[in-house]
């Protein structure tokens, strides 16, 4: 049976469109185990006519028993990007569960070249897997 598309989650927040694509990762997780691994793509889609660098992250990642782990630290995948007016920034990371689905939420901090600040939402994603009993057919 083929797989269905896994959805695309999209907010804007003052002219920054952040979209996310989850993916769960089959070979990579071990269910016996309570192993679940997913890869989510981000998207930053800068829509103002400001550059912004994306300073730092915060986010919530929410497992199937509401347990939630807070991960924040500078920039994201080792990096600070500058996102141009009319630019993409474009990035995979993954998030493990011990659960075989959650969610995750979160927000970007970015400043422009004259010290403004912004604080863009990251929209409310479904981390979901074939494993879990409890999701609608």
């Amino acid at each position: 049976m083929p797989r269905k598309p896994a959805p695309v989650y999209e907010q804007t927040t003052d002219g920054l469109k952040i979209r996310v694509k989850p993916k769960f990762l089959h070979d990579e997780s071990e269910p016996a185990r309570f192993k679940f691994i997913w890869a989510y793509t981000v998207e930053v889609e800068n829509g103002t006519d400001t550059s912004w660098t994306l300073i730092s992250r915060h986010w919530e990642i929410i497992d199937a028993d509401g347990r939630t782990q807070i991960v924040e630290g500078e920039g994201v995948v080792g990096q600070q990007p500058v996102i141009q007016p009319g630019g993409v920034f474009r990035y995979t990371s993954g998030a493990p569960l011990s659960t075989p689905s959650g969610m995750m939420r979160g927000q970007y901090f970015l400043e422009d070249v004259d010290g403004a600040s912004l604080a863009a939402d990251i929209p409310l994603f479904s981390l979901d897997s074939p494993y879990d009993g409890s999701q609608p057919s």
